[in-house]
């Protein structure tokens, strides 16, 4: 008998089940928000749906609510009911800490209500949001309302940014980077702790799936060991290893989860937004 899990009972993964596309928030909010994003399940989907860690923290609206999602460190699994709506907005790398007003290492792996971070002003956000029963309205609402909060306005830290930045691009010689933006190791270490909830290194980690992702999406033909070789993986062996830990599956079936949707959307036309992948 085959060992492989049967795909069906594999969890949907975020931005490959339903329809998810990502646009330009306006002007009022892209000091602190660098996406506002959208999620609609299928109507026949049901059970959970693997979120995958990407060093970035969150605030959306699904099931009448508005959260605040911490940073990750593996594969978060909301159950969502069968066409469930989920609107986004995800902060610049370096914005979340000063608009939330606490370090974000508090808050990895927890969705935290938003009103106990805005009390009656999120609260009212919510009930506008709830009001509105089309899709594509309450998608607008929900960049409208967010530009009028209180915190809706402020920058990002220039230093966590630029470590973020090259982190992502690749960079993981922590000497090297630290220099370059002239801080310590030990600054750099308490840096990404309050700006990004955990390490440089699990932050290296963390934006490397994120690159082979990305990757995988750009060449669906390609295999897992040239993959892994760009990226920046040792091996293939690794990559499987960093996926499985990450992301809660293996690397295979992950991918493949990314090229079916990609398939099925082929012809796709009249999107309400702009696709922006991650």
């Amino acid at each position: 008998m085959s060992s492989k899990p049967d795909p069906a009972e594999l969890p949907g993964v975020a931005g490959a089940t339903g329809c998810y596309r990502e646009w330009t928030p306006p002007a009022a909010l892209q000091g602190c928000f660098g996406q506002l994003w959208r999620s609609d399940l299928p109507l026949g989907h049901s059970g959970e749906v693997a979120v995958l860690p990407d060093g970035c923290v969150d605030i959306l609206w699904r099931d009448g609510r508005l959260y605040v999602v911490g940073p990750d460190v593996v594969a978060a699994h909301p159950q969502l009911m069968p066409g469930a709506q989920v609107l986004g907005a995800r902060f610049q790398p370096g914005a979340a800490r000063a608009w939330l007003g606490m370090p974000l290492g508090e808050m990895v792996g927890t969705a935290v209500e938003l009103d106990a971070v805005l009390g009656p002003q999120a609260r009212q956000m919510a009930a506008r949001l709830n009001d509105v029963g089309d899709g594509d309205a309450r998608q607008r609402l929900f960049a409208q309302a967010l530009a009028g909060l209180p915190r809706s306005t402020g920058g990002r830290h220039a230093v966590a940014a630029r470590v973020f930045g090259q982190v992502r691009a690749g960079g993981h010689d922590l000497a090297a980077i630290g220099s370059a933006l002239q801080v310590s190791t030990r600054s750099l270490r308490r840096l990404c702790h309050e700006q990004f909830g955990y390490g440089p290194k699990m932050l290296e980690r963390i934006l490397r799936l994120q690159r082979f992702l990305a990757l995988a999406r750009a060449r669906p033909g390609d295999g897992l060991a040239g993959l892994a070789a760009d990226v920046g993986y040792a091996d293939q062996s690794h990559l499987s290893r960093e996926v499985r830990a990450l992301a809660g599956i293996g690397a295979a079936q992950l991918t493949g989860r990314f090229v079916q949707d990609r398939r099925g959307r082929d012809g796709d036309a009249g999107a309400p937004f702009d696709e922006m992948p991650r």
